[in-house]
């Protein structure tokens, strides 16, 4: 491995200029991100071992990343991989990425999940419009008498979301089932969950680049009003839903009222409404 002149500081501040001149958000932590995943360095090793030199096939590795990065795509989709509730996700180009304000929709079933638990000893979850497997997977590791199906119409996300619950051991208790909403779904579940397509089609064009340009348009396009998978859900779910079970939605930060007003026309109430890290109503949680 041939070595060049510059240590890892030198070539991360190199970096880091190039994604700022690029108009990049944050390039001091996108830089450190990508510097970090192609030599292997944690947020400490900056710290610690900035002088170490790098080589030149490292250089090459972090310079190709850096490019894409400059062109607008999202730091993680060059990582391939993200982190959310505590457990590491691969990425693909049929998936979103799992993003942390999706985290208050599982902490928001989680008490559900337990509850229905200690009542019936097992709990059978739907995840609907499943992606990475991210909702579900992250409910059954938090609770290890659960079990899970996840659903998609997308293959490429359904192979991605079966690998995501082998890489965190998830496996035996979670299946993949190609469906457009329940209409290959069988049986019936205590907790059905979705994080559904939500923006409006006319709006999709006007979404930052890194949306717009690098996220599947499956997982984005919710129809003319951006509503239409929730008519989808609440309209069908009664065939599905185990008595005392709840239904738990992510929302736009615009949608709360339209959402309750869907689940209230087919006997929902909603028992919890969630707002995200940022304050915006991010998830609803109904029962029957």
């Amino acid at each position: 491995m041939t070595q060049s002149s510059l240590t890892v500081d030198e070539l991360a501040s190199q970096m880091r200029k190039r994604l700022a001149e690029a108009g990049i958000t944050d390039p001091l932590t996108d830089t450190r991100l990508l510097v970090g995943e192609a030599i292997g360095f944690s947020l400490t090793d900056f710290v610690l071992n900035g002088k170490r030199p790098v080589s030149q096939d490292e250089i090459a590795r972090i310079e190709a990343m850096i490019a894409r990065r400059e062109c607008g795509e999202p730091v993680h989709r060059i990582l391939g991989h993200r982190e959310f509730y505590g457990l590491d996700f691969m990425l693909s180009a049929g998936t979103l990425e799992p993003r942390p304000d999706t985290e208050v929709l599982v902490d928001a079933l989680l008490p559900h999940v337990k509850r229905l638990i200690a009542e019936k000893g097992t709990v059978r979850i739907l995840d609907m419009g499943t992606g990475t497997g991210a909702i579900c997977l992250a409910l059954l590791h938090q609770c290890p008498d659960a079990t899970g199906v996840g659903s998609d119409i997308s293959r490429d996300a359904l192979d991605t979301a079966l690998n995501n619950a082998r890489r965190n051991g998830l496996e035996n208790r979670f299946e993949a089932v190609e469906s457009h909403w329940f209409g290959q779904i069988l049986g019936r579940f205590d907790i059905i969950v979705s994080n559904p397509p939500y923006i409006k089609t006319e709006i999709i064009q006007t979404l930052d680049r890194d949306v717009r340009n690098f996220d599947p348009m499956l997982a984005l396009d919710g129809g003319e009003d951006g509503l239409s998978p929730y008519r989808s859900i609440a309209e069908k779910a009664v065939d599905f839903l185990n008595e005392g079970g709840v239904i738990g939605v992510e929302i736009g930060y615009d949608q709360k009222m339209d959402v309750m007003a869907i689940f209230a026309s087919n006997a929902y109430g909603c028992a919890q409404a969630i707002t995200d890290y940022g304050g915006n109503d991010r998830a609803l949680i109904f029962c029957r």
